[in-house]
């Protein structure tokens, strides 16, 4: 088998560089940005430039002047730990090392969450996340740096590894957040100021992208980012990944005879990262699932990935050792469990991410405010 990335659109922008742009554009140096004195980086977690499109209707004030240019290109996998992260340190996953949902701790052994896990887990924020920070390098040159989110994320792990150097600010509401956000923007010239938006994310796992709980979830962002943008405060709004509803007769259950020779499953259902047996013969494996999965899932072996750079153009030591053997990426609509009780519990979601679909890769770059000129 011969992996080839798919493509992106001609001239599609990384979500890799965002912060780094908007840092540039705060020096008046940025080759795509306006100057602006102070700039909001506005995250809607879960909101892929194509749902966006579909739902212009509900979504006005997003999609007034949003043209076939203004998206990006975001990294893989195509989950919240890794691409969230990728935006707040302007690095690839391979790089800064949160390469999935869940991956394996080479020194011990087992299966840790990179999103949720990080205190139940025993993961060091500091070292297990070594890339520094957009805001920690903003601070270092003299800026002011906030990131506004839910008062439950302020002393996370994740919220630590990826948003260390900022001074997080609680707010419960996306109306107050984006508030809160614009203001300290006006409030500290010179700053960057991160707002996390997640609630259409979380509508989409639950009741399904285009669901009335997911319309409502973008109709509500969409009106809290029509307030007026503050003069020279420039905006970019944009996502970390898209999704895609599996319905529950796309969902595909690993049996037993599949998983023989595996030793962890980590990852996420539309994402799979396959730990092999120390004794295991790797390539027999890697001949036996794709001819099993043929149709169902791309089966990309570690050497492969980082030949290809699907994880980046650097994969350091420390992220090689928790990237699967083998990496199964579900194609078209489907997901993959491994049929475990605590897999079996993530059934219930309808909308996913984690592959290479456009749904889940192209997510929207809309700029506002000094950025919009």
């Amino acid at each position: 088998m011969s992996f080839m990335l798919p493509s992106a659109p001609s001239g599609t922008r990384s979500v890799v560089g965002v912060a780094d742009d908007l840092c540039a554009a705060l020096r008046g140096e940025s080759a795509t940005l306006p100057r602006a004195e102070s700039a909001v980086l506005v995250v809607i977690d879960g909101l892929g430039a194509i749902s966006l499109r579909g739902h212009a209707g509900h979504a006005r004030s997003l999609t007034a002047a949003m043209t076939k240019k203004d998206i990006a290109q975001t990294v893989f996998p195509t989950t919240t730990a890794a691409a969230l992260t990728s935006l707040t340190t302007g690095v690839w996953p391979g790089e800064h090392g949160l390469v999935g949902y869940r991956v394996r701790d080479p020194e011990r052994d087992i299966l840790v969450n990179q999103l949720s896990g990080w205190e139940t887990d025993g993961l060091d924020p500091l070292t297990w996340q070594g890339a520094p920070t957009i805001f920690e390098r903003a601070a270092a040159g003299g800026r002011a740096t906030f990131a506004v989110g839910l008062a439950a994320y302020a002393h996370s792990g994740f919220t630590r590894a990826t948003l260390r150097g900022a001074t997080f600010v609680p707010a419960a509401t996306p109306e107050e957040r984006v508030e809160t956000a614009y203001a300290l923007a006006e409030q500290h010239p010179g700053a960057l100021v991160y707002c996390y938006l997640p609630e259409v994310d979380k509508a989409g796992h639950k009741h399904g992208v285009a669901s009335a709980e997911w319309v409502a979830a973008l109709e509500r962002i969409d009106g809290a980012l029509s307030v007026r943008v503050p003069p020279r405060v420039g905006v970019v709004v944009t996502s970390d990944h898209g999704m895609v509803d599996v319905p529950s007769h796309r969902q595909v259950v690993l049996e037993a005879e599949h998983l023989t020779g595996i030793r962890h499953v980590g990852g996420e259902p539309r994402m799979l990262h396959l730990y092999a047996e120390p004794d295991a013969d790797a390539a027999r494996l890697t001949v036996r699932l794709r001819s099993d999965l043929e149709g169902v899932a791309d089966v990309v072996t570690r050497t492969e990935a980082v030949q290809t750079g699907l994880l980046g153009p650097v994969v350091r030591e420390d992220a090689l050792r928790r990237i699967g053997d083998l990496l199964v990426i579900a194609t078209g609509v489907r997901a993959l469990y491994d049929g475990t009780a605590e897999d079996q519990r993530n059934r219930g979601m309808i909308g996913q991410h984690g592959a290479l679909t456009p749904e889940e890769t192209r997510v929207p770059f809309l700029r506002f405010g000094a950025f919009a000129s």
